[in-house]
């Protein structure tokens, strides 16, 4: 029996066993590979998602379980990289590697969902799980802050703007 998502907005009928992790039905099944594998064990942050606006592993996240869900991947934040915690990405140079970014903006978005104005601590208390092998940690709190604090990036994007 097919699993209906909702995911980016539109319902999805998937021919898959209730107990796939939601990352491989995304990535294998719908084709967004913004969300990355990372540790297969929801430790690493790559893969989040968010389903009903909370940022979640969708590594350890079985298809089944969240059927009546609203699911958001990177694709659905903006796809055109509108969002303001992309922009802040671009403008703050975010990204080394940028293998783990989705997964960071992904909770970074979730973060400023329920706190508009974060402070250090509450950055590192929501994004402590979510590990970059670059250690890119002090230019992504300050995209938080930039996405946190400018109302309008778009001004922004390509340059370097200090708000930390």
């Amino acid at each position: 029996m097919p699993v209906t998502l909702n995911i980016n907005g539109r319902s999805v009928a998937l021919d898959i066993p209730d107990d796939t992790p939601l990352l491989w039905a995304v990535r294998d099944e719908l084709d967004l590979k913004g969300t990355k594998f990372g540790c297969g064990i929801g430790m690493c942050g790559a893969c989040t998602v968010h389903v009903n606006g909370v940022a979640q592993r969708s590594c350890i996240t079985l298809v089944g379980s969240v059927a009546d869900a609203s699911i958001t991947t990177i694709e659905g934040l903006s796809a055109a990289g509108e969002h303001p915690l992309q922009q802040a990405w671009v403008a703050a140079q975010t990204p080394q590697c940028g293998y783990c970014q989705s997964g960071q903006i992904m909770q970074a978005a979730s973060l400023l969902e329920q706190n508009s104005n974060p402070s250090d601590a509450d950055i590192d208390a929501a994004m402590g799980g979510n590990l970059c092998r670059c250690m890119a940690y002090t230019r992504i709190k300050k995209a938080i802050k930039m996405a946190a604090t400018a109302g309008d990036l778009a001004i922004n994007v390509g340059t370097e703007v200090d708000h930390v």
